[in-house]
């Protein structure tokens, strides 16, 4: 793991001088940096992950640091093109240092699939014959993939739900599948494929869909930290955080804000991995239904010494084995710089990554708004596309924070005045 994740100056270094740092604190050598340049990944590879490719598209990556998870310091990898993201979760874990950084924990990497059986004149009687029957569609099912059992995963268990819906009742079958370091799609989905015949004779009735839910509720990963009173801003900031966090809570239109704020962690993470950000998303909105009601994903709350404690509990289908993480050479630079050894410890950085985001977009919202921080950094994306020099851009910067006026016209009319000299 990272000698230390607070590096001194990291942000204010050019491009080349953040690759040696992270290398320095890494141990990893330069070149693992020759997998993220824009050449190292070209239409050619592209092909081989999607259709009709003609070309790739790229996005910035970068590492966000002072990151401590269960007593380790760790960088953490983040594809984002969204201003202030990744400097926001650095700052969040900064906060939490003092008290130890995040604690995270994780269930078992349970994937489920789903076998829907029509037709059934008896759904509960139904379900018992499959539950009687559940060790033969197991043994049926891990038969399909021998490496994964080898390894101590494969189908553990069998669930039968029955669900009214409007055309009939269907029976649902789950098989519970361990899927340890991958993520798990292809695997249970060729399980429910190779048992469907078998569930459908036991149910006396017609498999049709026979896929995996992203409903992945039974591998959840949780995070937790305690972030310092004094380094919140004091009392009165940790009271309008939680004010900001109860609105969440209770309302679903706050809360889809809000956990898109924590998504911004989860998905940058995600994607610089290689992973499935669609089923990582997926997973986590249809979590926050609580009670046939959205809320919020996180919880905030003050302890005894006043301090703001943070928790995060979520469906994190990740994996280290297939796919992109394989495949894209940048993902796997991120996970050598990650350098997690599971898909647990990649599932828990994420959702530490996710907790720190959150609380970094509720301090702002709950302090200066989110428009003087963020908008700082959208003003310089603003001078670099109308072809401000980094020089004419620091001045463009300060003009539009000063003046509040974050549009392109102003910053083209302030470009105009620094190179002609005429306002």
């Amino acid at each position: 793991m990272a000698q230390t994740s607070r590096i001194a100056g990291f942000r204010s270094m050019s491009v080349a001088e953040r690759r040696h740092a992270v290398a320095n604190q890494t141990a990893l050598e330069d070149e693992v940096f020759d997998q993220v340049d824009a050449d190292a990944f070209g239409p050619e590879q592209a092909a081989n992950l999607s259709e009709n490719v003609f070309g790739v598209f790229s996005l910035p990556l970068g590492t966000a640091t002072n990151f401590t998870i269960n007593g380790t310091d760790v960088l953490v990898p983040m594809a984002t093109e969204e201003a202030s993201v990744i400097a926001a979760a650095s700052n969040a874990a900064r906060i939490a240092r003092p008290a130890g950084g995040f604690h995270t924990s994780s269930t078992a990497p349970i994937m489920q699939a789903q076998v829907q059986l029509l037709g059934v004149a008896d759904p509960h009687a139904a379900r018992s014959r499959l539950l009687e029957r559940q060790d033969e569609i197991i043994d049926l099912a891990n038969a399909q993939d021998p490496k994964l059992v080898e390894v101590g995963g494969g189908v553990k268990g069998l669930q039968v739900r029955i669900v009214e819906a409007k055309s009939e009742t269907y029976v649902l079958v789950h098989l519970l599948v361990d899927v340890r370091d991958a993520m798990g799609a292809n695997a249970v989905n060729t399980m429910a494929e190779a048992a469907s015949d078998t569930i459908a004779a036991i149910a006396e009735g017609r498999a049709l869909l026979r896929i995996l839910t992203n409903k992945a509720d039974l591998r959840l990963s949780r995070a937790r930290a305690v972030f310092d009173k004094e380094l919140l801003g004091g009392g009165e900031v940790i009271d309008n955080i939680l004010h900001a966090y109860e609105l969440a809570a209770a309302d679903p239109y706050r809360a889809a804000t809000h956990n898109k704020g924590i998504m911004n962690g989860i998905s940058a993470v995600v994607l610089a991995t290689g992973n499935d950000t669609r089923a990582v998303e997926a997973g986590a909105h249809s979590h926050a239904v609580v009670d046939g009601r959205y809320t919020s994903l996180s919880t905030f709350e003050k302890n005894a010494a006043g301090d703001l404690v943070g928790t995060l509990e979520m469906p994190m289908p990740v994996g280290l084995v297939g796919g992109a993480t394989k495949v894209h050479p940048a993902a796997r630079a991120a996970l050598q710089i990650a350098e997690v050894k599971s898909a647990a410890d990649l599932a828990e950085l994420i959702v530490a990554a996710g907790l720190a985001q959150n609380l970094a977009a509720l301090r702002v919202l709950a302090t200066e708004g989110v428009q003087r921080g963020h908008m700082s950094l959208h003003a310089k994306n603003l001078a670099v596309s109308a072809g401000a020099t980094d020089e004419e851009a620091a001045v463009i910067v300060d003009r539009l924070i000063a003046e509040k006026a974050f549009r392109f016209d102003r910053v083209q009319a302030i470009l105009t005045e620094l190179r002609t000299g005429v306002r």
